[in-house]
């Protein structure tokens, strides 16, 4: 069975961690069965988001498995709508990502709607870090856009119930799972609140948490294999067509 993995990283962080090139991604990788991961520079993220998204295109140019996500910093927000449209135009960006915590910018200030323009406009999902009750927002910023889909990252963090009741009542917000604190029950408590199936994706946060965390998660969440199908690789491909090529191409 392939595995997308739609939530990953490469590069150092500042915490004390042995993660670094994008090499030891695909010894995980191949540790775990996943075929293909979506990544974002960890220097994009909490650093410089352009020279980030610039250094991981060398990175992507020869590593076929990783596609990625170019950063966008709310707090500079023409600069990254044209580094967006660079990247993009690359053909080895799918997708937009957003951090919440590192440029201080929350669903619910002008910022990050401003943000969420940008990436709307461009067209591609958006992969937005989520954590805390702020994700109740976002049915109503995606009503304002109605072309965006966004998966909501870490589905809330602690605010697991609210980011399930948020994307229970929008048809374009994704949940994925993944973080170090599995609280028992989150998976079936989405499916309870009315999140379906085709909304649920596999993300691991590697290179900062192993994959094994977050393939335990959908092991034991109960679903049919017709649906764990659907949550590992199925509904990424559904939401990044351009991935196609990437599975059929792997053993």
């Amino acid at each position: 069975m392939p595995i997308i993995d739609v939530h990953a990283h490469v590069g150092r962080w500042q915490f004390h961690l042995t993660c670094g090139d994008a090499d030891n991604n695909l010894r995980q990788m191949d540790r775990y069965g996943i075929d293909v991961q979506l990544v974002s520079a960890s220097e994009a993220v909490v650093l410089d988001a352009v020279a980030g998204n610039a250094a991981l295109r060398e990175v992507l140019e020869t590593r076929p498995r990783l596609r990625g996500y170019a950063v966008v910093n709310p707090n500079r927000i023409e600069e990254s709508a044209a580094d967006l449209k660079r990247c993009l135009g690359t053909g080895l960006f799918v997708g937009a990502k957003i951090h919440t915590h590192y440029p201080g910018r929350l669903p619910g200030t002008r910022e990050m709607a401003e943000a969420f323009d940008v990436v709307a406009d461009a067209g591609v999902p958006l992969l937005l870090h989520t954590w805390g009750r702020e994700v109740t927002l976002l049915p109503e910023l995606l009503a304002e856009r109605p072309g965006l889909r966004v998966i909501m990252g870490h589905a809330g963090g602690d605010a697991w119930r609210e980011a399930a009741h948020a994307a229970a009542g929008c048809d374009r917000l994704y949940l994925e799972h993944c973080r170090t604190a599995v609280d028992a029950g989150r998976v079936a408590y989405a499916r309870e609140a009315g999140v379906p199936v085709e909304r649920m994706l596999f993300g691991t946060d590697a290179t900062l948490i192993d994959p094994c965390w977050s393939l335990g998660v959908i092991r034991d969440a109960g679903f049919s294999e017709e649906e764990r199908e659907m949550v590992l690789w199925r509904n990424a491909l559904t939401l990044f067509p351009e991935l196609r090529p990437a599975v059929a191409a792997t053993p």
